[in-house]
């Protein structure tokens, strides 16, 4: 049997869990539903058209986990990621792509590109997610994007954005804490300007052995109002645009998951919402 001097010893001297952990492996498992996304992103499409959606671009798409779900959805599923860092596409070559059959591998193509830049064939579906349009802080550089988008769809597409806000989301100094498996999720309102709508909101990770992983992912962002997304993509081409709101489970009285296309909503404290532009309609 071991010493207990030993064993004290040996975890002095065993790395911090913060310092081994991948960060991209955590922000996976605790912000992205690669899954959801992908049959949300169908279901809005067939609800539009009448037919399946068959190809997908996914900007500011990191890891191109959506990318990967979409391939696996059928034989003839094909998806395009853009994104600039060529860090997280690595990573998902090896940790996403890899894990997928020759066939569906054959079908997901990335491109280390600037969204407004990239040269793709013309898809069914292009979305932006987790918020990462928010880095065009004027609304000339935000029209500028959405033209792309809407020239990079189909003659029949949609253009899918997600969107949050809430009086609760331009509080400084603010930290939600979230429990996963083995480690804890905290998402921080570091600091909001209210005169420009500018935010700063960083990730961090938590783990049982009390070492932090600070500053996973930090975001400048201009916190842009559903009203001004809607308008801005009405400028640039798009017909239509849908509000889905999230509904609410009657038992709990919280989120459901499921979102529908709403006109008007109650003033919740912080919430989440699709934006889709139509085109073709």
């Amino acid at each position: 049997m071991a010493k207990k001097g030993k064993n004290k010893e040996a975890r002095l001297k065993a790395p911090k869990m913060s310092k081994t952990a991948d960060r991209y492996a955590l922000y996976l498992q605790s912000v992205q539903a690669p899954d959801v996304d992908a049959a949300f992103f169908s279901k809005v499409y067939k609800k539009e058209f009448g037919q399946p959606a068959k190809t997908l671009r996914e900007d500011f798409c990191g890891t191109f986990a959506v990318c990967c779900e979409w391939a696996k959805r059928g034989d003839d599923m094909v998806a395009y990621g853009v994104d600039l860092d060529p860090e997280p596409l690595a990573w998902g070559a090896t940790h996403n792509l890899l894990p997928l059959s020759e066939a569906q591998k054959a079908r997901v193509h990335t491109l280390e590109a600037d969204v407004r830049a990239a040269n793709t064939p013309k898809v069914d579906v292009l979305a932006a997610q987790n918020f990462s349009y928010c880095i065009f802080k004027t609304r000339q550089e935000l029209a500028r994007y959405f033209k792309v988008a809407h020239d990079s769809l189909a003659d029949k597409g949609v253009f899918v954005l997600d969107l949050f806000g809430g009086y609760e989301s331009i509080e400084d100094n603010k930290e939600e804490t979230t429990e996963h498996d083995g480690f804890d999720y905290i998402w921080e309102q570091h600091k909001y300007d209210p005169i420009n709508a500018y935010g700063t909101y960083k990730i961090h990770f938590r783990f049982p052995d009390g070492s932090q992983m600070k500053n996973a992912f930090v975001y400048d962002w201009r916190l842009w109002t559903i009203p001004e997304v809607r308008e801005v993509l009405h400028e640039v081409g798009f017909g239509q645009v849908d509000v889905y709101w999230e509904g609410t489970d009657p038992k709990t009285q919280e989120g459901s998951g499921r979102y529908y296309k709403a006109l008007q909503a109650d003033c919740d404290p912080a919430w989440t919402c699709y934006i889709v532009g139509v085109k073709g309609a």
